[in-house]
């Protein structure tokens, strides 16, 4: 039997519902002021790059090998991580033990922020946060968007992979290897893992000063960075937890308040996608850019063509997802609120990127109902009073959404590989 037989083979044995498309796809309640018959994903010039995401799914999902990398891109809807963890435990369940890895994760309380729903952060000690929303960046920043910095030698950060009110649907995550981004300046402060035990590990430094690589000695669910050395200062702006197993991995990666030029603004941003490395970025970016009284389609997609730019010089083979923004509203005065018609233009906008730079668009304003559907989905109890968040129910039917948009290409994939056999 060729590969591709052995793989559709597999296919049968292990996810024997997959072509039929039943069982993998989540029930969402029916929702009379939604468009779930909308819930698709259009390819929109060429789509080869997503086989190529595919493939690596089929290795991982089907033959136990390799590596299928995602990343989530956006502001706060990404940030508070309740969509992205709903999407990654929809494709975890796909099968047994395919966890590739958490990859990569910030200490948000030290930066006075929230944590995503998916883990927790705590932190000792004073910390002075850097985030990409402002114009003027005082320090270096990379991918997360974040930084903290301290000269603290009692500082510390914590990270445990253990998702706020968890449910059985979460799964657990470990991790025997781990890089700590940063840097230091005016000093010999660094970072060391501090072990259950109490013991300290000394990671190694990378050539090119981007990182502090460790290897544990056995595998954890949580980790605890210290501040060790004296003088200046130390600025972590991420830690990457990963370990050998091959699977999917699912990174999100939000700033509250984050447009396209927040994450433009980003000097490292290219040496840390090298470590993400995604097969497939989803790019959710583009609710506060449509805020701003001065939003104008082509300036939003020049400045998303250069983002797309710098994903691309470091895999070009990477699988574009385009999301249009959700419906919003604008605060008028207390209690106050007015339609947000940018989302008109966010919705073309991303239609006529996904024509230009190829790939695949999800239409999230028109499946929630367009213009002015956000006041229906808060009166069902989905979205916040602002308007412009959702609920955690309403995060999770998104989520779910998502998923079987996603799921149905996927199935396409596979039977497209069925007809070559």
């Amino acid at each position: 039997m060729n590969k591709i037989g052995k793989i559709l083979a597999l296919a049968l044995l292990a996810v024997p519902s997959v072509l039929s498309g039943q069982t993998v796809r989540k029930d969402i309640p029916d929702l009379e002021f939604a468009r779930f018959d909308k819930n698709k994903i259009i390819f929109l010039g060429d789509s080869s790059a997503f086989e190529k995401a595919f493939s690596k799914m089929d290795a991982a999902l089907l033959s136990g090998s390799g590596n299928f990398r995602i990343m989530h891109i956006g502001g706060s809807h990404v940030q508070g991580g309740t969509l992205t963890r709903r999407f990654r435990n929809d494709l975890l369940a796909l099968g047994d033990g395919i966890d590739g890895g958490r990859g990569m994760v910030f200490p948000f309380t030290a930066a006075k922020t929230n944590t995503p729903s998916s883990y927790r952060s705590r932190y000792e000690g004073e910390w002075e946060a850097t985030k990409n929303i402002k114009r003027d960046l005082p320090r270096r920043l990379g991918l997360t968007g974040m930084a903290v910095t301290t000269s603290d030698s009692t500082a510390s950060v914590k990270i445990v992979l253990k998702a706020r009110n968890a449910t059985p649907a979460d799964p657990d995550f470990s991790f025997d290897r781990l890089n700590i981004l940063g840097y230091a300046t005016d000093g010999e402060r660094f970072p060391v893992v501090v072990l259950e035990s109490g013991d300290t590990l000394q990671g190694v430094r990378v050539e090119d000063k981007s990182c502090w690589s460790y290897l544990l000695p056995e595998p954890q669910d949580s980790v605890k960075v210290a501040v060790a050395g004296h003088g200046g200062e130390l600025t972590l702006t991420g830690i990457y937890l990963d370990n050998p197993s091959p699977g999917i991995s699912v990174t999100g990666i939000g700033v509250n308040g984050a447009a396209v030029p927040s994450f433009l603004r980003c000097e490292d941003l290219e040496r840390d996608l090298r470590m993400v490395n995604p097969d497939m970025v989803i790019f959710a970016i583009g609710i506060n850019d449509a805020t701003g009284k001065n939003f104008t389609q082509d300036e939003f997609i020049a400045g998303y063509k250069r983002l797309i730019a710098r994903v691309r010089a470091v895999n070009p083979d990477c699988a574009l997802l385009f999301v249009t923004n959700n419906d919003s509203y604008k605060r008028v005065r207390r209690r106050v609120y007015a339609v947000n018609r940018n989302g008109l233009e966010v919705q073309e906008a991303f239609f006529r990127l996904c024509q230009d730079c190829g790939g695949g668009y999800w239409d999230l304003f028109g499946i929630m109902g367009g213009l002015e559907s956000m006041k229906k989905w808060e009166e069902a109890g989905l979205a916040r009073r602002d308007k412009i968040h959702f609920t955690d129910e309403g995060y999770t039917i998104i989520g779910d959404l998502l998923f079987n948009a996603f799921m149905e290409k996927y199935i396409e994939h596979l039977r497209r590989r069925t007809w070559l056999v």
